[in-house]
């Protein structure tokens, strides 16, 4: 099932389908290493949702919910 890394629940993993958004948080994004097929896991979320805290290729990452909601990812079972 694919959906925003925003959405994704404590302890989910997932693959990296897409990254949208425009300029400058797009590259962003990709200079962190969020890119298509890297594996992210969403280790802590905030009380309110913002930011987040994911592993993505061996690191921890920092993420406000305006960039996950940029992020889809295909959630494993």
């Amino acid at each position: 099932m694919v959906k925003q890394l925003s959405e994704f629940k404590v302890g989910e993993k997932g693959t990296v389908k897409s990254v949208a958004g425009e300029g400058k948080i797009r590259r962003r994004l990709f200079d962190m290493g969020v890119t298509p097929d890297a594996e992210v896991y969403l280790r802590k979320k905030a009380p309110l949702g913002d930011p987040l805290e994911v592993t993505v290729r061996g690191y921890e990452l920092t993420l406000r919910k305006s960039e996950a909601e940029c992020v889809s990812a295909e959630v494993e079972n």
